[in-house]
């Protein structure tokens, strides 16, 4: 019981470990990670690259395959892009089995404390990005650390016959000799074992190191090629396993999120069952070339074989991931194909296409990365606005015709809004449940203002409706004078509305901030005028129309104020580039 304690005590390192050093890469470099998956994803090439290089940083694949999911969910990414960095993910992750393999050269207390010594004072004596390093340095260190525990807390079975502990050793190797006996089953067996395990760490990485550690010490069989090949069958297992991650993180997404999910879990399926078929001819050509490595590489020669194990299982994770990739990347189009003959887009029918689900904190914290989602609702909320407003000249434009059923869909519409601001105003709060960096807490307190501004430019332009709504009704028709003043600061807004859309997530200039400015100031004058010549023609005139008058152009000069919010605010936090 201690010994199962220690080694989920050095399982608890390691993965802390990681989850500290991505937290803190993230900050440091969240913004370059952003513009890649972004950016960088335009062919399946270097979409491939761009999900190696990700995983690489974060040391999980895991966390990429749900950050794409998560991408793809805020249409930053197509499907096809998304399988491409999906499959860059799986080799990224082949990483941690070189680490584990390698550890046997050093002597890793001695590597991960300094380590640890380095990052300590930056993280507790600066802020900002320092501060960040210091989280790398310091959950590198951890790292490093956790492994070297978890090696040492794996008791060596050779070392467990010396000792005479007899019944942990009898009840090994009669479930491993047991599986062994099944045939080619064993495979199978050990596959669904590297399944459910990925499943209970939910990490691949955290996986891989269990099952080298595992097999360097005997415990997946005596003989050195046997407990290879073994621990080679439960990494094709890990590899199934880490994609269920991704799948629950598409639950609740759109439904090209849930398309990207399933391209993952088809791309993973298909490289095992190709692997299954000369998984003997492989795994024995694997062990042979691990051989021919040079000492330099591997640890000393020790009486079991461990460093051989390692090697191998390190060489057949990366070989398996690199040919699979080589062989599927020209069929990214018709996996994208045939994922969307799986799910349909009838599916997704009957979803909501703008409230926003926070739809990866409860699997892996993406940290920095999770804002990207917020940004793009954000986004969706102006266009949002937009629309109705557009909805607003129509109704205005025609009152000869019954707009009740107009009138109808844009109080939805401003319900809608009401949800989405919700939606965004909680999202923005769960990703300040971890610790962010100074500029992200700036950028999601900027968010939830802007946010807040575009939900009262949403009210004001249903006032605005009603205000249309009720002017027909009581049959107060405006002269044509009365009409071309609404008219003529309405294409205002019009045009500032679109320009603040546009301009909205852009890295701010002091050319689009005068510009902003310049449209407020020209929605103010005009108000300002038009409404001194309502006031001269009440004597006049009709008083009810022309305070009507007055109502629509103080509303409309409403929205322009708070779009002059939603543009400083904008300014003020705007991403940096």
């Amino acid at each position: 019981m201690l010994t199962l304690l220690t080694i989920l005590g050095a399982l608890g390192i390691f993965l802390y470990g990681m989850k500290v050093m991505s937290e803190g890469i993230q900050k440091v470099a969240g913004n370059g990670m952003r513009r890649a998956l972004a950016t960088m994803t335009k062919n399946r090439f270097s979409a491939v690259l761009t999900g190696l290089f990700t995983t690489s940083l974060v040391q999980s694949s895991s966390a990429t395959t749900v950050l794409v999911v998560s991408f793809v969910n805020a249409g930053l990414l197509t499907l096809i892009e998304s399988i491409g960095v999906i499959m860059g993910a799986n080799l990224g992750t082949t990483i941690t089995a070189w680490i584990v393999a390698t550890i046997g050269k050093f002597s890793v207390s001695k590597v991960a404390l300094p380590i640890i010594g380095i990052g300590l004072p930056m993280f507790f004596a600066s802020k900002g990005k320092w501060k960040s390093y210091g989280e790398v340095f310091i959950g590198f260190g951890l790292l490093f650390f956790g492994l070297g525990e978890l090696k040492a807390a794996v008791p060596d079975l050779k070392g467990a016959v010396n000792s005479g502990d007899m019944a942990t050793i009898e009840l090994l190797q009669s479930i491993v000799t047991w599986i062994q006996g099944t045939g080619f089953a064993s495979v199978i067996l050990f596959m669904i074992a590297g399944i459910f395990l990925t499943l209970t760490v939910q990490s691949s990485s955290a996986a891989m190191a269990i099952t080298i550690t595992f097999a360097m010490n005997g415990w997946l069989g005596d003989d050195p090629l046997v407990a290879f090949r073994n621990s080679a069958a439960i990494v094709l297992g890990e590899n199934i396993g880490t994609t269920i991650t991704a799948w629950l993180a598409s639950l609740g997404a759109n439904i090209n999120a849930r398309r990207a999910a399933r391209a993952h879990l088809i791309f993973n399926m298909i490289g095992v069952v190709w692997m299954l078929v000369i998984f003997n001819l492989f795994t024995g050509f694997v062990w042979s070339f691990a051989d021919l490595l040079p000492d330099s590489l591997k640890s000393a020669k020790q009486d079991f074989g461990k460093s051989e194990v390692a090697f191998a299982t390190a060489v057949f994770h990366t070989s398996f991931n690199l040919i699979n990739i080589a062989m599927l990347v020209w069929f990214v189009p018709q996996i994208a194909k045939l994922v969307e003959h799986l799910i349909k887009d009838t599916d997704d029918a009957e979803a909501a296409p703008n409230r926003l689900k926070y739809i990866s904190q409860s699997l892996v914290d993406l940290g920095e990365l999770n804002i990207v989602e917020a940004e793009r609702a954000v986004s969706s909320l102006a266009n949002h606005c937009s629309e109705m407003f557009r909805g607003y000249i129509h109704v205005f434009e025609n009152p000869e015709e019954d707009m009740g059923e107009q009138v109808k869909k844009l109080k939805a519409m401003e319900d809608e809004a009401d949800l989405m601001m919700h939606d965004i105003t909680e999202y923005l709060v769960s990703c300040t449940s971890q610790e962010t960096s100074p500029h992200l807490s700036e950028r999601i307190t900027g968010l939830l203002r802007i946010t807040a501004e575009l939900e009262e430019c949403s009210d004001a332009i249903y006032r605005l409706i009603k205000l249309a709504e009720r002017k027909y009704k009581k049959g107060r028709l405006f002269s044509s004078e009365q009409s071309g003043s609404i008219r003529e600061l309405a294409n205002q807004i019009g045009e500032y509305l679109a320009f603040t859309e546009e301009s909205l997530l852009k890295p701010s200039s002091s050319e689009m901030t005068e510009k902003a400015e310049q449209f407020r100031e020209e929605v103010s004058a005009l108000t300002k005028n038009f409404n001194k010549a309502a006031m001269k023609r009440m004597p006049k005139g009709n008083v009810k129309v022309e305070m009507l008058n007055i109502d629509t152009n103080n509303q409309l000069n409403v929205i322009a104020n708070h779009l002059l919010h939603v543009n400083q605010t904008a300014a003020e936090v705007s991403p940096v580039m």
